[in-house]
């Protein structure tokens, strides 16, 4: 944190002069904010928020026919069924509580800031973690800005992250040059309602407020540039890097629905064309008429769907009369490509499925661990990239406690471990707590014993 006052460090001119001139920055960025608003990265991004919550494509669809050109039609008057099964929402959840359900227990050998850092980590900032971690799955990565509140209180918010284009310095993405937050918000002029989109962009020294209108940023006048604190004196504080944090689901920052989009769509489909098969009865589907008394056909098709009944003579001998063509409809088929296609989504996808039959007949601790395995490896995966961001979340927190308390807390070691939600085989677990007894500590027996939560806790109740 840059404690001196210095005016001429908080505009944003550093960043500009990478570029040649201001000029030429606006230009960059103005392309960079085109191509980022229609990039392929973005929409996956979408398309997975889109599928957690259940706006999937086949919500979108069209019963078809082949018209008399020989075209694709559309027709209303088929069943068009268009049913959800969302197994990608499950998987997400699967994973982010595997991970992050969770607190994480952290560590540290100072004990003054670890009673100023409870202070900050209260039950609210991990269930804005467990979001980060959604929206990590979901997107690939997700975005944490860390910002002084009103109160004088270090606080973190979370950005969408569809609406962030980081500019990074490096190859790796793990150094931000500036990064710019777009965003859409509702105006009225003279009454009527008009979209606006706002971008923000974020140096190392501050905020500067734009609006993106025509495909040219235009200096947004009613904000000034905005320092991220200021000191007793009101004068204007910098951080020493961009205060937000990138957590990424994996280091190709590729979101979960790219694995498993089409395997979803296809269960989808399935679903809803064994549903609009059973709902095709003899009112909707193909008839055979034999002297039919009448010679209009959609006459036919309304009187039938109106009254259930046709009429029908005899002509020359020959009887009349109306058959349905009938094509058996297996369910166990449908069944089976589903349940295929639900065990690929679980496969590709890398969760576990609570419904294995070695889990039922067999739930050793071994047959658990093995369903697991894919689930954990995703996690692991995860957990490195959320160990590097929390690493540059606690710098920020060290900084900030440095600056209040007076204190250099910048050398001290702070370590953090994830409480992974795993099933447990608790009779197992139980006698291997017994078997240990007198060979390793009572501490940390208890420890592994899976009905504590609190070993010092359990430790004096022994006592007693």
């Amino acid at each position: 944190m840059n404690l001196e006052p210095n005016f001429e460090t908080y505009e944003i001119n550093n960043t500009i002069n990478k570029f040649g001139n201001k000029k030429a920055f606006i230009q960059f960025l103005q392309q960079n904010i085109l191509e980022f608003l229609h990039c392929e990265q973005r929409k996956d991004m979408i398309i997975g928020e889109q599928y957690y919550i259940g706006n999937h494509d086949i919500l979108k669809r069209k019963r078809t026919i082949i018209g008399q050109d020989g075209n694709i039609e559309m027709i209303n008057n088929l069943p068009n069924n268009k049913i959800v099964d969302n197994q990608y929402a499950r998987i997400v959840d699967q994973k982010n509580s595997y991970l992050l359900s969770k607190p994480m227990t952290i560590y540290c050998d100072d004990e003054k800031f670890m009673e100023n850092f409870q202070n900050i980590f209260k039950k609210s900032f991990y269930r804005l973690i467990k979001n980060i971690g959604e929206d990590a799955i979901n997107c690939g990565i997700a975005w944490l800005y860390i910002f002084i509140n009103e109160q004088g209180n270090i606080d973190f918010k979370r950005f969408k992250p569809y609406e962030v284009l980081p500019i990074w310095a490096d190859e790796e993405h793990s150094i931000l040059d500036c990064l710019l937050r777009i965003y859409n918000i509702e105006k009225y002029e003279n009454s009527q309602k008009k979209i606006v989109t706002q971008v923000e962009l974020y140096t190392k020294n501050g905020i500067q407020y734009y609006i993106f209108e025509n495909n040219k940023l235009i200096l947004d006048l009613s904000k000034d540039f905005k320092p991220y604190l200021y000191n007793s004196l009101n004068f204007p504080l910098s951080w020493d890097n961009i205060p937000i944090i990138s957590f990424k689901f994996n280091s190709k920052e590729i979101p979960l629905i790219k694995r498993v989009k089409t395997l979803q769509d296809s269960l989808n489909t399935i679903r809803s064309d064994f549903m609009n098969n059973m709902q095709e009865d003899a009112r909707n589907t193909i008839l055979i008429l034999k002297n039919y008394d009448g010679t209009n056909l959609s006459e036919f098709r309304k009187n039938l769907s109106e009254y259930g009944v046709v009429k029908v003579k005899t002509i020359d001998g020959s009887e009349g009369g109306v058959e349905a063509l009938k094509i058996n409809i297996d369910s166990n088929n449908y069944e089976i490509l589903a349940k295929a296609l639900k065990k690929a989504i679980i496969e590709n996808a890398r969760g576990y499925d609570c419904k294995d039959e070695k889990m039922g007949q067999n739930p050793n601790q071994m047959n658990i661990q093995s369903a697991y395995a894919d689930i954990d490896l995703d996690a692991n995966l995860m957990e490195t990239e959320f160990q590097a961001s929390f690493e540059l979340l606690f710098d920020f927190i060290k900084k900030y406690f440095t600056y209040i308390y007076k204190k250099d807390f910048n050398n001290i070691n702070i370590d953090v471990i994830f409480n992974k939600d795993i099933l447990i085989n608790e009779t197992e677990a139980i006698n291997n707590c017994v078997k240990s007894i007198g060979i390793i500590s009572n501490e940390t027996i208890i420890g592994k014993h899976p009905w504590i939560s609190n070993i010092k806790q359990e430790l004096n109740k022994m006592k007693k």
